[in-house]
């Protein structure tokens, strides 16, 4: 028996509010299926597609769905069920649901796929148990068939931001980089505390961040990697006497080479010596 989804008390926001601004460039752009289509239609709505769930402006091979794609051009998939696809995919898992909470994946989930942000963490909470009762599968299946998707958006649009007012699009918010995903990358490496065996105290990351940060540790670290120096004028000239002691006949031992020249001190005269005198007549 899965568990209801908790009721949640929404807060206004901009897309809840019926809007009276002037069309601009902020306007957001539908994308829609009609009939008849042309190809260059379908490919321009499938990059939409690509844009609001993967959020790759400048989509990369790999990430490309050519099956969906067939399918959607073939008209055996409607726009509905290729955004269901995309969202179940491994391109989705790998880059938004593996790198983040299960808080942060509902919010970013929501802003690509029913075009607003999550009405606080009271949602977010809710939608979580989805996740951690039906799997990443299930929780996109609630969210594409939700009542709220299908008023919006229906079997023929592509999600889109609804109300924009301020701030960046949805579909440019990068998964990475949070909290979460600082943490997670910073407790998986081999040099981790984990893997020596023993837990983290209540500030020791804090700790160690700041003891990055002391000169004197760097210049420590900056020494201990300096490879060094080779005097090459005083190797050259002992091996230009080693030379020279070939030649000449002699043994080529150390104490054979000639010392360097010693420069002795001399004599300066107080500079009242320097002052000329009165020319000669």
């Amino acid at each position: 028996m899965s568990i209801p989804l908790l009721e949640v008390t929404p807060k206004t926001q901009n897309q809840r509010v019926p809007g009276f601004e002037v069309p601009n460039e902020d306007a957001p752009q539908p994308y829609r299926f009609r009939e008849p289509a042309s190809q260059s239609d379908v490919q321009e709505l499938i990059w939409s597609a690509y844009r609001q769930i993967f959020s790759e402006h400048l989509i990369l091979e790999e990430y490309r769905q050519l099956a969906l794609e067939s399918q959607l051009r073939n008209r055996q998939l409607s726009v509905r069920e290729f955004i269901r696809a995309l969202g179940k995919s491994d391109v989705y898992r790998r880059e938004v649901a593996d790198t983040n909470s299960n808080y942060r994946l509902v919010d970013i989930t929501f802003k690509r796929f029913l075009g607003r942000a999550t009405y606080g963490k009271d949602e977010q909470i809710a939608w979580s148990i989805v996740i951690a009762t039906r799997g990443l599968h299930g929780f996109i299946d609630a969210v594409v068939d939700s009542d709220e998707y299908q008023q919006n958006f229906g079997d023929s649009i592509v999600p889109y931001q609804r109300r924009r007012m301020e701030g960046r699009p949805f579909n440019l918010v990068t998964p990475r980089y949070s909290d979460y995903w600082r943490i997670q990358k910073s407790t998986s490496g081999s040099s981790s505390a984990f893997a020596q065996g023993r837990q983290y105290q209540a500030g020791d990351r804090d700790l160690q961040v700041i003891r990055r940060g002391i000169p004197a540790s760097f210049l420590n670290m900056a020494q201990g990697i300096l490879v060094p120096q080779m005097n090459y004028q005083r190797t050259t000239d002992q091996a230009r006497g080693v030379a020279a002691a070939y030649t000449s006949g002699q043994t080529a031992s150390t104490h054979d080479v000639p010392p360097p020249p010693t420069v002795k001190r001399t004599n300066v005269a107080l500079p009242y010596r320097y002052i000329p005198t009165q020319p000669k007549v």
